[in-house]
């Protein structure tokens, strides 16, 4: 069996958490290699003090992503942290890099997939992989998951991009009132016990 490589793209939103929950319980396998990759700004300062401050943070973040990973057995992660930009360019090039079968993003508002649209006509040919984009679910205890295929249209563009999308909505019960079940005198006629004996016949004889 080939080993897969996912990469997790590690952001500090809750539904970056979420997407690597939703990815160690329905995609990941024995002897896949999961890699929590986070990507940090650059900024035009080139302090050094400030830079070794985003990357411990960065990495910081990453291992509470690695906690998450540790509740199962067998789990094979690796960590990177870089700097770059927040278009995307950095991930696509890391992702290609590392060579990963699969990308998992968290997607919100401000997802980097969002931004990487306006310069590529595709997400998944610019990263050469598929890509998975895990929506937030609800805050309903219980919950049941939707994968589509979406196609995205940005105003006054003509640029369009494509990926699987995982949608965690709430599932809800209708109620329905139990079945009535009639009552029978007889359900079973072969549970009724027959006993069978002999009968005793008494005579009383008279003696003048």
């Amino acid at each position: 069996m080939d080993v897969r490589k996912i990469v997790v793209v590690v952001e500090d939103v809750e539904v970056s958490r979420t997407a690597l929950q939703w990815a160690l319980h329905n995609l990941l396998r024995y002897g896949d290699l999961v890699t929590l990759l986070h990507v940090f700004p650059n900024f035009r300062s080139r302090s050094t003090k400030k830079l070794r401050h985003l990357r411990l943070k960065g990495f910081q973040l990453a291992l509470s992503f690695q906690d998450l990973c540790n509740n199962f057995p067998n789990t094979k992660t690796e960590i990177v942290v870089t700097e770059g930009d927040q278009d995307g360019g950095k991930i696509a090039d890391m992702v290609r890099q590392i060579g990963a079968s699969t990308l998992v993003v968290g997607l919100h508002d401000h997802s980097f997939i969002y931004k990487m649209a306006m310069s590529h006509n595709s997400i998944a040919s610019n990263l050469n992989c598929k890509v998975l984009a895990i929506k937030q679910p609800t805050p309903l205890t219980t919950t049941t998951i939707t994968r589509k295929r979406s196609t995205i249209s940005l105003p006054n563009s003509s640029t369009n991009m494509d990926f699987s999308q995982i949608e965690i909505a709430a599932l809800s019960f209708p109620e329905v009132d139990p079945p009535r079940i009639p009552y029978q005198v007889c359900p079973d006629p072969h549970a009724i016990i027959w006993r069978k004996g002999r009968s005793r016949t008494r005579r009383w004889i008279r003696r003048d």
